[in-house]
């Protein structure tokens, strides 16, 4: 707000983390927002962080399991991998996002961490209620699965901008401090970088293609560097990537894609037809649908399948 006082820290924003922080949910300057008190933790960590080292990146491949079949079986997911779940409005990101925490988060019983990113607040409330209803988040004991960090629609753009920084940073915690394979789901990543464009405009910016920051790139790669495996852990992102006017070649949606290994594609013709998830079998792709990696047997089974449903589409 024009003319608010202001207060400088002499710090970056220090959020708490650790596991005080599950099941909790936080906001961008790591204030708890859950009406329960506060974080009890003695630990820390600045927001913006460099990038982990090459020395101290692993390369192993590893399939994730999802128990979503489409998924699992034409565009699997890496472990310690970049997911981008594409898609225009309510085709479904959300509710698969919601999907993918029940079934990954219950079967391989790691720590997860869910950012949500200038979304709707009433999603926020419904996933909090969904998670303590199947006991992901637990009120009265510490068994809790995973920490929430919001950052809402109603939030001003330079909170918005960080909160992915937030997520990031807790879930970098648990896996350089814990060494856990940690879940990290980013709704929705196109807010991210439209939080960006408002700050660029309000700095005064010359704005680049279609009304963008002249910066979107770099902000893109500056955060997405940072998920990543090391010999320590491993952080797995499922991003929501909402499409403007279900175009994908808009520079927001086309910068993500260069740093995603799987992408799956949520199609409209789909979810009319009644069929969810509605993931396109013939647009989504991955990187690890490879003989050496997949096998042999599950490569040759998925390119047939999809020339089927190629041929029934021409």
């Amino acid at each position: 707000i024009r003319g608010q006082a202001c207060q400088d820290t002499g710090t970056p924003i220090r959020i708490p983390v650790g596991p005080k922080t599950l099941g909790r949910i936080i906001n961008v300057i790591g204030e708890p927002i859950d009406e329960r008190g506060p974080v009890d933790t003695d630990k820390f960590a600045a927001i913006h962080a460099e990038a982990p080292d090459y020395v101290d990146m692993s390369v192993e491949q590893e399939i994730l399991e999802t128990g979503i079949k489409v998924v699992d079986m034409l565009a699997p997911y890496a472990k310690g991998g970049k997911i981008g779940l594409f898609g225009g409005a309510g085709v479904g990101k959300t509710v698969l996002i919601m999907e993918l925490i029940n079934n990954v988060a219950k079967a391989h019983g790691g720590y997860s961490v869910f950012a949500g990113v200038g979304e709707r607040t009433r999603e926020g409330n419904d996933l909090y209620h969904e998670m303590i209803t199947s006991k992901v988040i637990s009120l009265t004991d510490d068994t809790s699965k995973v920490s929430l960090v919001y950052g809402q629609m109603n939030e001003p753009p330079g909170a918005r901008a960080r909160v992915a920084l937030t997520g990031l940073t807790v879930a970098e915690y648990f896996r350089d401090e814990e060494g856990q394979d940690v879940l990290l789901f980013i709704d929705n990543i196109f807010r991210f970088t439209q939080a960006g464009s408002e700050v660029s405009a309000l700095l005064g910016r010359i704005p680049s293609a279609v009304g963008y920051q002249p910066t979107l790139a770099t902000d893109m790669g500056t955060m997405q560097e940072r998920i990543t495996t090391t010999k320590k852990g491993s952080i797995t992102s499922v991003q929501a990537i909402y499409v403007p006017a279900d175009d994908l070649t808009d520079p927001a949606p086309a910068t993500t894609f260069a740093h995603l290994d799987a992408t799956t594609v949520l199609s409209r013709g789909i979810a009319e037809l009644g069929i969810y998830p509605a993931v396109d079998p013939l647009d989504s792709t991955s990187r690890i649908l490879d003989p050496n990696i997949v096998g042999e047997e599950h490569y040759k089974t998925a390119r047939a399948v999809q020339k089927i449903l190629q041929d029934f589409k021409s």
